[in-house]
């Protein structure tokens, strides 16, 4: 019995060495004795009133970065009720993973106000499996590839899903590639085909019968519209998590996102001041979803000067913005009605109605192409503010949405028909009555030919008003 208690106490006191070694190899490789000295001889003599409270900062500023644990991808509804994907990243934060931001991420589907039935519900069909898909890519693979990487190593991140990205799309490639394949073989072999018969000799010309007259023209058919760029269903994931990635950085080290992004292009010391883009805020929509006659203007759009500070542009901007819901929610004085045959044709001041819109600026009624612009030059002669310097407008005319195919032409305006020509000479004489327009968006469709942008180019020179077209 004795020696058995001799045995078992030498195991205890060997297992107990042993453990000790290991304590003291953990605690050397990870530098603790030497930290922890130097930690208690500074909070000695600096004599902290919450002592564990300065330990506490301390040790968390030796605490190892925090990484990414998990990302969760889910459905969300947007500001239209329309479905759209969110991602949710976690991190490991001291040894707990903790939620630390999330984003949500748009589809690339446009939002079409007045579709037609069956193209709303191939959108939404299409919308949704979008959506379905993100979500498998980010909940499956994606977030087993970021496991352990520090979400302020942006450039490590963004790799890892160009990476993953470049990969989806070679799969989706040998998918079609095979459907094509198997398509085409499962196709019959064609006959072969037999000579055509020579055709029958033209008719003789009877005496004294007049040739036919050639047209003077030869009228150019309408070049169809450009197939829509294929995108890859589900590619919105990997824009969501490196956009989660970026807001979980700015996040733990309790910075605003936009100074994470200037850093990441800078790789420096953050700089003392920042010059942010341009302001150009949406203030009214004329286009084809409009309630007017007018569909020239889908979005309207104000520019502050260069000048100004960004503060002082969005408050000028807000002021005008309220002045225009003013203007829509007050009716037009009424007018005394003339006499019979005194001004029968003119009609009185046009009551303005409108509504929000997807694009955020609100949808006003207008009939002509002058009206929207008079509303804002006016607005801005009652609040002081001088159009072409203080602020400058650019409108978004959206031409592919106008163009009518069986006509060939642009519907600026309900019934009215303008070609290429038409529209370049609309445009100059529209930039010579508010030269605030400094430029156009989408003035014509992309199929626009050459000898369009030939006229376009003759008429800048000419006119020296036409502005930049983006």
């Amino acid at each position: 019995m004795g020696e058995e208690r001799g045995r078992s106490g030498s195991e205890t006191t060997r297992e107990r060495q042993k453990l000790k070694q290991q304590a003291l190899e953990y605690y050397r490789k990870n530098d603790v004795p030497r930290r922890l000295e130097e930690l208690l001889n500074a909070t000695f003599y600096l004599k902290p009133a919450d002592v564990y409270g300065h330990l506490a900062n301390c040790f968390s500023k030796l605490a190892k970065p925090p990484t990414i644990c998990k990302v969760v991808g889910k459905t969300v509804l947007d500001g239209l009720g329309l479905p759209t994907l969110q991602v949710e990243m976690f991190c490991t934060v001291q040894n707990f993973h903790k939620s630390i931001c999330s984003v949500a991420m748009a589809t690339d589907f446009e939002v079409q106000e007045n579709a037609f039935p069956e193209l709303a519900e191939g959108e939404e069909a299409g919308r949704l499996d979008a959506v379905s898909t993100a979500i498998q890519w980010v909940n499956e693979t994606i977030t087993q590839d970021l496991q352990g990487l520090e979400p302020s190593s942006q450039a490590e991140v963004d790799q890892v899903l160009r990476t993953f990205f470049e990969n989806k799309v070679q799969e989706d490639r040998e998918r079609k590639d095979l459907e094509k394949g198997l398509e085409d073989s499962a196709e019959p072999t064609p006959a072969p085909v037999m000579p055509a018969s020579p055709p029958p000799p033209p008719a003789a010309k009877k005496k004294g019968q007049k040739p036919a007259m050639k047209p003077s023209f030869i009228e150019k058919p309408i070049v169809p519209p450009e197939p829509a760029e294929p995108v890859l269903c589900g590619s919105m994931a990997v824009g969501a998590v490196s956009l989660a990635a970026a807001k979980a950085s700015a996040e733990l080290s309790g910075s605003p996102l936009y100074f994470r992004i200037a850093l990441l292009k800078r790789q420096q010391e953050p700089p003392a001041k920042l010059t942010i883009p341009l302001l150009m805020v949406s203030l009214v929509s004329c286009g084809k979803s409009s309630p007017g006659k007018l569909n020239l203007m889908k979005e309207v759009i104000c520019i502050p000067h260069p000048g100004l500070t960004a503060k002082q542009g969005v408050e000028m901007l807000m002021e005008i913005q309220k002045q225009i819901n003013k203007a829509i929610e007050t009716p037009p004085p009424q007018k005394a009605e003339p006499k019979k045959g005194h001004n029968e044709g003119k009609r009185g001041q046009q009551l303005i109605t409108g509504k929000m819109s997807h694009l955020g600026c609100l949808t006003i009624t207008s009939d002509t192409i002058e009206q929207p612009l008079l509303l804002i030059q006016g607005i801005c002669e009652n609040l002081g503010l001088k159009m072409g310097m203080n602020l400058h407008l650019a409108i978004n005319c959206a031409a592919q949405d106008l163009m009518d195919y069986n006509k060939g032409k642009y519907e600026v305006v309900t019934g009215m028909y303008k070609n290429a020509t038409e529209m370049i000479d609309l445009y100059v004489d529209l930039i010579n009555k508010f030269p605030s327009i400094v430029a156009l968006i989408d003035p014509f469709r992309k199929e626009v030919t050459g000898f369009t942008l030939n006229l376009m180019t003759k008429h800048r020179i000419k006119s020296h008003s036409l502005g930049p077209v983006i």
